[in-house]
């Protein structure tokens, strides 16, 4: 499948705007998820991108190299290091890594896509998706004005795709407005949970729905978000 790069751009020119008027103050205030800050969300945002930038870097030259040498310890240390910039800084820094990530994703064609990542032990294409998630899952978080009924359809449908593995088997998820459904496991369904595309997906993504979703015996309990697969690359784990 090709990667939809176009509109992950679209979503870096969205971040970008959101950004450009934040004052120093706003960057420390509170975002909406516990214990971060604006600037902690930004900061993972800028490193993210130069995490996969790092990916597509080396695959691009058929080398596997870990996301983080440090594994999850070293991706916390960066965003409690960096997420006190000023907001000058975050939005420089924000820039110059989602340049390079978008400059190494240009170098990319055909097969190139289908080249091996440690991420998720995935393809290149796959961390293309995952930067999308990323880029407008974060931008609610930010709490800046951007709410999930602002996603593309597009991005809600993948993020359903993503995210069906939280729900318990048996669970039947329906898009009213986009006409589309999908099933845990096979078989009649035990709940049947209803709404629309983009409340579904921010739903499942653990974020407040514009029109919180329903189902006739209550929703079901969300399980948790799908793990990275272990990874091991020169006895890193």
């Amino acid at each position: 499948m090709q990667p939809p790069v176009a509109a992950v751009i679209e979503a870096h020119l969205e971040l970008k705007r959101l950004v450009a008027g934040l004052d120093d103050r706003q960057v420390s205030a509170a975002s909406a998820l516990p214990g971060w800050s604006r600037g902690h969300v930004l900061a993972h945002l800028t490193d993210n991108a130069r995490m996969f930038a790092r990916l597509a870097e080396h695959a691009l030259r058929g080398e596997l190299v870990a996301g983080y040498d440090g594994g999850t310890d070293e991706r916390n240390a960066i965003i409690a290091a960096t997420a006190g910039r000023s907001a000058a800084e975050h939005r420089a820094q924000l820039a110059a890594q989602t340049a390079r990530l978008e400059a190494a994703w240009a170098r990319a064609a055909g097969t190139d896509w289908r080249r091996p990542v440690t991420f998720r032990n995935a393809d290149l294409a796959a961390t293309v998706f995952a930067r999308w998630r990323e880029a407008w899952i974060h931008m609610v978080d930010l709490e800046l004005g951007v709410r999930p009924d602002d996603w593309p359809e597009g991005l809600a449908a993948h993020a359903i795709d993503f995210l069906l593995v939280r729900l318990p088997a048996g669970t039947h998820v329906r898009a009213e407005d986009v006409r589309r459904q999908w099933s845990v496991g096979d078989g009649p369904p035990d709940t049947v949970v209803t709404g629309g595309v983009r409340d579904l997906a921010a739903w499942l993504a653990g974020r407040t729905p514009v029109v919180p979703p329903v189902a006739t015996a209550g929703l079901p309990a969300l399980g948790p978000w799908p793990p990275h697969p272990p990874q091991r690359l020169g006895g890193i784990p």
